[in-house]
This record gives structure tokens, C-alpha cells and sequence, in this order.
């Protein structure tokens, strides 16, 4: 490892595989902390390369364990996080919309690390536990078409490497490959990410790792969703070619909000938020879910423009099925707990 921390330091970015060796080190226990520490602080400062992070998410996807899924033409749409804006979990509200539209939704999630509430933090305030076995992720999958996969009992490995992030307190190369490590095989993809400058990177990633058709976006401010505020940078990867756009909520029919508008707050807080806009409560929190839920539709190939998918995810929301959904999910999880009481 001291090499490659050496190398990252004189500003050289790791081969594939060099960062697989790198990546195989990170997940051995006999690898000290410290060691672990400085070469995701150098990776950090350095920048992270499209190599880099494929590869690692090759290593976390072979340490990880398989649900053995049903075959199917499955999204994930979580972001990175690590953006500093505070926003409510979006892509956890859009992931019900996009399951009540048929789309089969595995998405990968976590605890908070630098926000108030993480999307499994918020998913349990819902009532939707975090200890389902890999059957029943399988079951969710397969009979809701959405599971939410906690990455702690999917990753056994992460556990020390969640220590050494807390410590370094700031976001690493696993706040960006955390999207890219779903243990699930994706042909489709949506991710958000903090980084406005490494859309097309990140794109690049997603052919590496041979996503058929995937969307990354980073907003305003470099929000890890779209926002709808100001100027969306997307870009999207189809018939192995990736292509760059920008688009406004003006674009899809929205109306404009300032990033304030969508601030979020603690795991109660945000639970509450999820329930009032899946029961079509009108505003800047709506729509953001809307637009969201809008490009995931688009990025699985549901809907053939991003507005269509904004319009479906709207008659989702108003007909009352992406409620239903919500419903469906905290009852299997009450069940789950009434089995094991």
C-alpha cells in the first residue's frame, strides 16, 4: 500500500489494477487502519479517476454477498451524498414512485455520515427496518419490484472502513463508488452526484462496469440529485456512447425553487416529508421528487424523454400508487418484526 499511497501523492493516478491490489489491501483486516486513512486522504486530495473507482467497485462487489436475484431489468437510483446541502432524502421518495411505475428498484443505502439523516435512518423512522436477510431482499424484489439494500449487511467488510471515514470526516472515494457497489447486477442506472465536474467521469465508470443505460446529474451547488434550482449537468450513457446535456425544472414543466425550499432535517422529520409528498402534497418538496423520479424513469428506459417521465411520475403520485407502494413496503417490514417478536 505505501507505494501506491507514494504514487497517489505525486499526483499519478493507479491503473485498474494497481487499484484492485490497492482495494484488496483496504479490505484486509491486517491492513492497519492508518495505512488505509492516508491512502484514502491522498486519493481524496488527488482526485479520484474513472479506473480508480471502477475498480474498486469490482473488489467491494466481489467481498459483498449476492441475493441471487431474479433477472431483471433493475435500477438503482441512489446518490453519493457528502454534498453539504441538507436536502431530505429525494431519491429515497422517488424509489417508491419509481416501483409503483414498474420499474424494479434495488437500491443501495446507508446510515448518515455527513447529513442528518441517512436514507436507512429515515426508511426506519417509516417503519421499513434494515434487517431484512437476503431472502426477503430477494422477496421485496421480486413481489414490491423495490428492496432497499443496507450496504453493512451487504458489505461485511465496510463496518472498519466506516470507522476510518467518520475519522477522516470528510467525503472519499467511497462516498463515490457507494452507488457503483450494489451487489444487484444493474443494466440501468441513475446517480447523483456532488461533483459537477465528474458527470462524464463518473459515466465513464458506469461503461466500465458495463451499465447499458445510466444518467448521472449533479445540481445546483453540486447537489447529488437534480434540482430545481438553477442549472443540471447530466450525462448519459446509451449504446456504450455517453453524451452531455443541461436541463432546468423549466425544461420538464416544474416551477423554479431555491435550494432552500428542500432543506431537509432529521430522520422523523424527513419521514414525515416522504409521507406528505407521496400523498401529493403540492410544493418545492413534490416537485423535486417529481423531477428525480422523472430522469430514473428515464435512465431505465420506462419513458423515452425525461418530461415523460416527469408526467408519469406525477400520475403515480396523484392516482395514489406510489402511497400504495410506500404502504405495501412498511407492511412487509411489520410483518417481518411480528415474525421475529
Amino acid at each position: 500500500m505505501k507505494e501506491y499511497i507514494e504514487k497517489v501523492k505525486n499526483n499519478e493516478s493507479l491503473t485498474m489494477e494497481q487499484m484492485k491490489r490497492a482495494a484488496e489491501a483496504i479490505f484486509n483486516e491486517e491492513t492497519p487502519a492508518s495505512i488505509i486513512e492516508q491512502f484514502l486522504r491522498a486519493l481524496s486530495e488527488k482526485g479520484e479517476t474513472a479506473d480508480e473507482l471502477a475498480a474498486l467497485a469490482i473488489v467491494m462487489k466481489e467481498n459483498a454477498y449476492s441475493l441471487h436475484e431474479t433477472p431483471q431489468s433493475y435500477l438503482d437510483n441512489c446518490g453519493t451524498g457528502g454534498d453539504g446541502i441538507g436536502s431530505f432524502n429525494i431519491s429515497t421518495a422517488a424509489a417508491f414512485v419509481l416501483a409503483a411505475g414498474d420499474v424494479y428498484v434495488a437500491k443501495h443505502g446507508n446510515r448518515k455520515v455527513s447529513s442528518l439523516a441517512g436514507s436507512t435512518d429515515t426508511l426506519e423512522e417509516l417503519g421499513i427496518h434494515a434487517n431484512f436477510t437476503h431472502a426477503q431482499l430477494k422477496q421485496l424484489l421480486d413481489e414490491q419490484k423495490l428492496a432497499f439494500i443496507f450496504a453493512p449487511s451487504i458489505h461485511p467488510k465496510l463496518k472498519r472502513i466506516g470507522r476510518i471515514r467518520q475519522k477522516i470526516g470528510k467525503p472519499t472515494i467511497f462516498n463515490l463508488v457507494g452507488p457503483l457497489a450494489n451487489p444487484v447486477a444493474l443494466p440501468t442506472q441513475y446517480t447523483g452526484i456532488n461533483r459537477p465536474e465528474f458527470v462524464v467521469e463518473y459515466a465513464k465508470v458506469m461503461r466500465l462496469l458495463q451499465r447499458e443505460r445510466a444518467v448521472v446529474v449533479s445540481g445546483e451547488q453540486g447537489m447529488d440529485e437534480a434540482s430545481l434550482s438553477g442549472i443540471n449537468r447530466l450525462a448519459i450513457l446509451e449504446n456504450n456512447q455517453i453524451t452531455q446535456m443541461t436541463l432546468t425544472a423549466e425544461d420538464v414543466g416544474l416551477q423554479t425553487y431555491p435550494l432552500s425550499a428542500i432543506k431537509g432535517g432529521n430522520s422523523r422529520e424527513n419521514a414525515q416529508l416522504i409521507h406528505r409528498v407521496l400523498q401529493n402534497e403540492q410544493g418545492a418538496y413534490l416537485d423535486t421528487v417529481l423531477l428525480n423520479a422523472g430522469i430514473g424513469f428515464f435512465a431505465n428506459g420506462k419513458t423515452t424523454t425525461i418530461q415523460e417521465g416527469v408526467h408519469l411520475a406525477q400520475q403515480l403520485i396523484a392516482s395514489g400508487k406510489a402511497y400504495e407502494k410506500l404502504r405495501a413496503i412498511i407492511a412487509f417490514s411489520k410483518n417481518y418484526e411480528k415474525e421475529h417478536a
